[in-house]
C-alpha cells in the first residue's frame, strides 16, 4: 500500500515494524493503546543493542528522548499534548509517529487556519440527506476529532494558534468534559469519548501573537517544547535520514558526499549565528533556517543534479539551491546572502579550498541571476 501512495502515513509506511512490535509487546498498555509506552518510545527512537531484539528498529525522530517520554506520559495520563517550537523542528512528524504507534491511525487531522471553523472540530451536516430525511446521526458528518472520540484514538490538531479564538474555545469542553453535544437532535444527542482518546496539537512559536491560547485552554494541555536542533551530529543524521528516503522514493542512485553535507550544515550554522546577532528583521533572512529547510535545499539540489546535471551532486549546485531557497525577499534576503558570500564564503574558499571553491562560485552566480 505504502508504495502506491505519494506520501504514506506512518502506520502504513512502518506497518511491518508496528505489527512485529505488537506481536512481542507484553508490557502494560494504557486504555486502548496498540503498543505499551516502552514500545512506543522504541518505535520512535529506534532500538539499541541493549534492547536485545531479534530485529533492528530504525530511528525515525531525532531529538532528546526526554521530549518523547514526556509526550508519551502526557497521552497516557489522558491529557492533551501540545508540541510547540520553531518551524521545521519535527513537531508534526513526532505527532504522526505517536498517533501511528498508539492508535495505528495518524490521519484524523484538523489543519488550523484562519478559515477553520467550529464545524471542523465537531460536526457538520450532509445537506442532501437532511433535506431528504431530516437531521439524524446518519446525516451528520463527524469531524476527525469526533471520529477520534468515538474510536478512542488520537486526534491531531495542526497549527492550533493559526485558528481563531472561537475554534480554540470549542476545544476546551472536548478536553475537559470528553463529550460533544448535538443540540439539533432530540435523541442520541451526545457523543462521548471512549478511553484512549486524546488530542495532539502543534503550535508554531513564531506565531505568538497571531491567536494566543487562552489560559483556560493552556491548562488543558501539557506543553512539550521542541527546540531547534543545534547539535551538528544530530542534524546531520536527520538530513541524511530524510535524504535517503527521497532517493529511495525516486529510485535515484546518487551519493551525497560527506564533505558536501558538512558544507551545508556549516552554512546554515553561519547564517543562524548571523541572524541571532542581527539587530533588526531587515538584517535577518525571512527563512527560519530550520533543519527541515536544510533538507529542502539538499533535496532540491539532488533532484536538479539527477534530472539536469551529470548525475552527481556538486557544491555549485548545492549553493544555487541554497540561494534559491532562502532568497524569499528581494532585495533584503539577497543583500544578506550577498554579504555572507563575500564576508564568509569567499575567505573560507581561499583558506580551505575544496568544495568551498565551487560553493563560492555557484552562490555568486545564483545571487547575480536573482539580483
Amino acid at each position: 500500500m505504502s508504495n502506491e501512495l505519494l506520501r504514506a502515513p506512518a502506520e502504513a509506511k512502518y506497518a511491518d515494524e508496528l505489527d512485529w512490535l505488537e506481536s512481542i509487546d507484553d508490557g502494560p498498555k494504557p486504555f486502548s493503546w496498540r503498543l505499551s509506552p516502552k514500545m512506543v518510545r522504541l518505535f520512535i527512537l529506534g532500538s539499541e543493542r541493549a534492547d536485545g531484539l531479534d530485529r533492528e528498529i530504525a530511528q525515525k525522530w531525532f531529538g532528546d528522548r526526554s521530549f518523547v517520554e514526556r509526550a508519551i506520559v502526557t497521552l497516557a495520563s489522558d491529557r492533551g499534548l501540545l508540541l510547540i517550537g520553531d518551524p521545521g523542528t519535527g513537531k508534526s512528524w513526532l505527532a504522526e509517529l505517536l498517533s501511528a504507534a498508539i492508535s495505528r491511525n495518524s490521519t484524523l487531522v484538523v489543519q488550523g487556519t484562519a478559515g477553520t471553523t467550529e464545524d471542523h472540530i465537531k460536526y457538520s451536516w450532509n445537506v442532501s440527506m437532511v433535506i431528504a430525511k431530516g437531521q439524524s446521526r446518519q446525516s451528520m458528518i463527524p469531524s476527525p476529532i469526533m471520529t477520534a472520540m468515538e474510536g478512542g484514538v488520537i486526534g491531531r490538531f495542526e497549527e492550533l494558534t493559526r485558528s481563531t479564538s472561537d475554534v480554540q474555545d470549542a476545544l476546551i469542553s472536548i478536553l475537559s468534559e470528553k463529550y460533544v453535544s448535538i443540540p439539533e437532535l432530540d435523541e442520541d444527542n451526545i457523543v462521548f469519548a471512549k478511553p484512549g482518546f486524546s488530542i495532539i496539537a502543534t503550535a508554531n512559536s513564531r506565531d505568538r501573537g497571531v491567536n494566543d491560547l487562552s489560559s483556560a485552554l493552556k491548562r488543558r494541555f501539557n506543553f512539550v517544547r521542541i527546540p531547534v536542533v543545534t547539535n551538528k551530529k544530530s542534524e546531520a543524521e536527520i538530513v541524511r535520514f530524510r535524504t535517503e528516503e527521497l532517493l529511495r522514493r525516486h529510485n535515484i542512485e546518487l551519493e551525497v558526499p560527506p564533505t558536501l553535507l558538512d558544507v551545508l550544515l556549516q552554512s546554515f550554522a553561519d547564517l543562524r549565528a548571523a541572524a541571532s546577532s542581527a539587530t533588526s528583521d531587515d538584517e535577518r533572512l525571512e527563512s527560519a533556517l530550520s533543519t527541515a529547510e536544510q533538507i529542502g535545499v539538499l533535496e532540491d539540489a539532488i533532484l536538479h543534479s539527477n534530472f539536469f546535471g551529470a548525475a552527481s551532486l556538486t557544491s555549485a549546485t548545492l549553493a544555487s539551491s541554497l540561494v534559491g531557497s532562502l532568497a524569499r525577499r528581494s532585495p533584503e534576503d539577497l543583500a544578506i546572502l550577498n554579504k555572507y558570500w563575500h564576508g564568509v564564503i569567499e575567505p573560507r574558499s581561499k583558506d580551505a579550498g575544496g568544495e568551498w571553491t565551487g560553493f563560492l562560485e555557484g552562490g555568486r552566480q545564483a545571487i547575480a541571476t536573482l539580483s
